[in-house]
């Protein structure tokens, strides 16, 4: 045999040798894709869908951090109204309710890392919560008295994909409707939000799968500064376009907010923040369409130690829907009922306009949108039932609209525009 041909065979053996060997060894396995920069879940703030959050928000890398989102709301507004609040109603050393106003609506900024095992949300800056059948103070005044320039501010721990729990100032989990202007449908909040907390102190611990998402928190409830709340929401995502859930919570202990500071007082009503409250509500959003209702009830216990002389308890319902006509164009309302238990002018506990009151209201905002340029106009109507009259004449101040607390109904027209980003 030649010596050309044996290294032929040797060649050919070696070369067998090593298809088999390969055949036999595991494929590698594949190199994970990796993720894309700025192009994550924000953790906030919510958008109630026709005002939409900003698709591309600025974003940079920060070393040992990761992508760290930027964004704000500067927005202002403005308003007249018929029949304001009794100037008594004010707090001590803050201007009433007026029947005219201009003012910022939203003047807030906030930062956030919304992805890998630590995370964070940080929102400041001043805001207006105008709300129907409240009053309405200025928007420095109201930054001061409900929630400080710094409304949000929490961390959160990502545990796995379905599990995490996070702690700080956090935005409740009760209700349909968000607290700032720019994330509702409609400028002013609608009378069941009045019974809501709206922001609190707290851990929250969640768990989402598949369609079923669940959060229970410990909080101080209306802003209280003391954790005694127990609250949680459950939902259910049926399919791409209906959600349903149901949301709610209680005050374990019992607090008299009225020995504590002004801002406490005025943040932290005492009937509500020894209440519970219970909601259900559904979704459904798909194409042009926007259709949220919602039932609630809520129930305070009578306690004298604090100053609860008398239980009460309310139940009402709301309808919120929005219609978008073009990319640009929408228009939006909602339709409210509350009533009081009780007996008409008697008792003492009230947690809407006194025993055996109700309120009905209906408020309606076409909304114009350009890019992160937003305008829109509302009107709102608000009409009470069983209010206990009264007149300054005879020293007797009313629980109703107007100065004198006698009036049944109130008419507001609001404009608001600004940009989001």
């Amino acid at each position: 045999m030649s010596k050309r041909s044996t290294l032929a065979g040797l060649a050919a053996a070696l070369l067998s040798s090593t298809v088999a060997f390969a055949a036999d060894m595991p494929a590698p396995a594949p190199v994970p894709a990796p993720v894309e920069p700025c192009k994550a879940t924000l953790l906030g703030p919510a958008y109630g869908g026709v005002i939409k959050a900003n698709p591309n928000p600025t974003c940079f890398g920060v070393g040992g951090l990761g992508d760290i989102y930027i964004g704000g709301a500067l927005t202002g507004y403005g308003y007249t109204q018929n029949n304001p609040f009794p100037m008594a109603f004010a707090p001590p050393g803050y201007a009433p309710d007026r029947a005219a106003r201009f003012d910022f609506s939203n003047l807030q900024g906030w930062i956030q890392k919304p992805e890998g095992t630590f995370q964070f949300y940080v929102q400041g800056g001043g805001y207006a919560i105008p709300g129907l059948g409240v009053q309405n103070l200025s928007s420095i005044d109201q930054t001061d008295l409900l929630f400080t320039p710094l409304p949000v501010a929490f961390g959160k721990i990502q545990i796995n994909d379905a599990w995490s729990v996070q702690g700080g100032r956090m935005p409740t989990i009760i209700g349909s409707e968000a607290p700032f202007t720019f994330q509702n449908l409609n400028i002013n909040r609608g009378l069941l939000f009045a019974q809501e907390n709206v922001i609190n102190h707290g851990v929250q611990l969640n768990w989402a799968e598949g369609p079923w998402s669940v959060s229970v928190a410990g909080t101080d409830g209306f802003f209280a500064g003391d954790i005694t709340w127990f609250t949680g929401n459950v939902a259910y995502k049926i399919d791409d376009s209906n959600t349903i859930g149901v949301n709610g919570g209680v005050n374990l202990g019992s607090q008299n907010v009225l020995n504590r500071s002004l801002r406490y007082q005025f943040a932290t009503p005492l009937n509500q923040q020894n209440s519970g409250i219970f909601n259900i509500n559904y979704t459904y959003s798909n194409g042009p369409w926007i259709v949220t209702p919602y039932f609630q009830f809520t129930n305070v216990e009578a306690d004298q130690r604090i100053g609860i002389l008398q239980s009460a308890s309310t139940y009402g319902g709301a309808l919120l829907a929005a219609y978008s006509f073009t990319d640009n164009f929408a228009l939006a309302g909602r339709v409210e009922y509350e009533e009081q238990s009780g007996v008409r002018g008697s008792g003492t506990t009230s947690l809407l306009y006194g025993a055996g009151s109700n309120a009905f209201s209906i408020t309606v905002t076409p909304t114009f949108t350009f890019d992160r340029y937003f305008l829109r106009v509302e009107y709102a109507h608000v009409e009470l039932g069983g209010i206990t009259r009264g007149s300054l004449a005879n020293g007797t101040l009313g629980t109703g609209f107007g100065r004198d607390g006698n009036r049944t109904s109130q008419d507001r027209y609001m404009v608001e525009t600004g940009v989001t980003f």
